[in-house]
């Protein structure tokens, strides 16, 4: 799949205390695009330009603490990264966006969809469960089981040690290990997070989400509110990592839900599957 990059823009912003960099492509309605762990702007790489030859303006930020954003030393829970996101959206003078996020870029999206209702237009998340459902899922030993790694990352610096160990290959057997669709990682690529990664304080402030997860962790079912915007939920079925029993039964917190699964994608699903990704999106925005 082609992808148009003559008119990216790199560009850096303040907001909520940090300097942020982001990409953006195109003019239009805004649509903000999160990437997750261990990802950064490039992740969308397929999406920006599709979104912006079809009349948006896209901003896919580094989110705190990767590759060219900085990397304090606290700030990664929930609201505070939210707050990056909407200190970012009026930072650009816009008062809304479409908001779309993978992994925990979708995490963080469905918090800020809760948080900034006002400021959330749609709603778009890939392979990324709501927090009532992954709380619901916690209760299985079959999750828990996929999510060994969340509990690994709380070893201080033994994580960093093990990812960044000759030049971050685990960050690129990782990408290329939970994918179905493996060419959609070359060496190239994996290169390229690989790389990413390995600037300083980059991951440690990756694992800190993780980390301040555990420390500030998933509040309460009375504590969340109701989605109310159209929101997509893409899922590549072959997630290793999250169940597809986490796209079931969302109604109840998310009313106005549309689910799209994909069966021959992995959790990386906006890479191993651009164009159906794509499609996907754009039946979505003109709904």
């Amino acid at each position: 799949m082609a992808v148009t990059t003559e008119t990216w823009r790199h560009r850096d912003i303040m907001t909520n205390g940090i300097r942020m960099h982001y990409v953006t492509q195109g003019n239009g309605p805004l649509i903000v695009l999160l990437h997750g762990f261990p990802e950064f702007w490039y992740s969308w790489r397929y999406q920006m330009p599709f979104l912006a030859e079809r009349g948006y303006t896209v901003i896919a930020p580094d989110l705190r603490g990767y590759n060219d954003t900085d990397k304090p030393r606290t700030g990664y829970d929930v609201p505070t990264l939210v707050g990056d996101i909407a200190g970012l959206i009026k930072g650009l003078g816009q008062e809304k966006a479409v908001i779309v996020g993978h992994d925990w870029g979708g995490a963080l999206a469905w918090a800020f969809a809760m948080s900034y209702p006002q400021m959330t237009e749609r709603l778009i998340v890939m392979n990324a469960p709501h927090p009532q459902a992954m709380l619901r899922a916690f209760r299985t030993l079959k999750q828990l089981r996929k999510s060994w790694y969340m509990f690994a990352f709380q070893l201080p610096w033994l994580p960093e040690n093990a990812l960044l160990r000759n030049n971050a290959y685990e960050i690129g057997r990782m990408l290329k290990g939970a994918a179905v669709q493996k060419s959609a990682f070359p060496n190239e690529v994996l290169a390229t997070y690989q790389e990413v990664m390995s600037k300083p304080g980059a991951m440690t402030a990756a694992l800190n989400y993780y980390r301040q997860l555990f420390r500030h962790p998933l509040r309460s079912a009375k504590n969340y509110t109701s989605i109310g915007v159209p929101t997509l939920l893409i899922w590549g079925e072959q997630d290793i990592a999250l169940g597809i029993e986490l796209t079931y039964g969302l109604e109840q917190w998310v009313p106005n839900i549309q689910i799209k699964r994909i069966p021959d994608s992995g959790h990386w699903v906006q890479q191993e599957k651009p164009e159906l990704v794509n499609t996907l999106m754009a039946e979505f925005l003109r709904g």
